[in-house]
């Protein structure tokens, strides 16, 4: 008998962790609470009390839900989600140690291809539709924050976004609670085109280069693109549907390739996320990424916000693409 709790808690964890991989968000919640004074000691430890432990927590319960599918040992959740927090937390601390914000959109490690990493951190459907009742302003910065690979930082979204790094932190705690609250009426419903969505989003990314680089851009723009289209950047509309075929074909006519990196796809809101890949003779003639944020309105791209990586200052300021 006195052995029974040392003996029940990695299967109760193996369990929970199972039913939360198949989709069930209470199991979720109850690991997260079997969990949490592990998890907060592991955030206060790193971090001292405050604020930023409660971000990195709430961080660390979004995160469980996207990874959960990548825990190979059910009975060592409990290790894996404070790995999530310490992780957290140091990101967190790196970000605090800049001395001037850096928008980046740095190059991932080689993951295998986009198929091998889309199956192996597959969203539930359940989330993303949770995120879809968001409203617009709080969506974005979630979706930067969960889903894209290289605009993660308070810093980074901020200037995707175009606005202050608080307002980035408010609006985040703001679709933090809003998620817990939609996540629970979602969890129930059947949604089983987020897999698909996301497969043919890679696919589109792919096609637009390809119709590019064939002169064909212009094809896909009246195809996929809202007649009233606006291109932005630094959360300011440069244009419309002319000059995007105009970067496009300069781009591309100074010797400038895109290869697509990550892909995030809502019903609302598409991200691409894009090498640059800078000519021979050049390769300093543009920034080493740009990401495509892209509203979708009516099944048309209604607004395109470009999102160009930096590159470290070491020299004269390079070109850009």
């Amino acid at each position: 008998m006195n052995g029974t709790p040392q003996d029940t808690g990695p299967a109760l964890d193996a369990a929970l962790t199972r039913a939360a991989q198949a989709g069930d968000v209470s199991a979720l919640a109850l690991l997260l609470e079997r969990h949490r004074p592990g998890m907060r000691a592991v955030a206060v430890s790193l971090l001292g009390p405050g604020p930023d432990v409660e971000d990195v927590m709430q961080d660390a319960a979004l995160v469980a839900l996207r990874r959960i599918v990548d825990v190979r040992d059910p009975e060592a959740v409990g290790p894996w989600l404070r790995m999530v927090v310490r992780n957290g937390c140091r990101t967190l601390q790196r970000a605090a140690r800049r001395v001037e914000p850096v928008a980046q959109v740095p190059l991932p490690p080689d993951l295998g291809t986009p198929e091998q990493v889309l199956h192996d951190h597959a969203l539930r459907d359940w989330v993303w539709e949770a995120v879809e009742t968001l409203t617009p302003t709080l969506r974005l910065p979630v979706v930067l924050r969960y889903f894209s690979t290289g605009i993660t930082s308070y810093q980074q979204i901020a200037g995707a976004c175009a606005i202050p790094v608080g307002t980035v932190r408010s609006r985040l705690n703001q679709a933090r609670s809003a998620l817990a609250r939609a996540l629970t009426a979602t969890a129930a419903g059947a949604h089983s085109d987020t897999l698909r969505r996301t497969q043919a989003s890679w696919q589109e990314a792919r096609d637009t280069l390809a119709a590019a680089e064939r002169g064909e851009f212009g094809r896909v723009v009246k195809d996929r693109y809202s007649r009233d289209v606006s291109l932005l950047a630094g959360g300011r509309r440069l244009g419309g549907a002319e000059l995007l075929l105009a970067g496009m074909d300069l781009d591309l006519s100074a010797g400038v390739h895109q290869r697509p990196l990550h892909v995030a796809a809502g019903r609302s809101l598409v991200v691409w996320e894009m090498e640059l890949l800078s000519p021979p003779d050049d390769p300093d003639h543009c920034p080493p990424g740009v990401a495509w944020i892209m509203t979708v309105e009516a099944g048309r791209f209604e607004r395109v916000s470009l999102h160009h990586a930096t590159r470290p200052r070491t020299g004269p300021l390079p070109g850009a693409a």
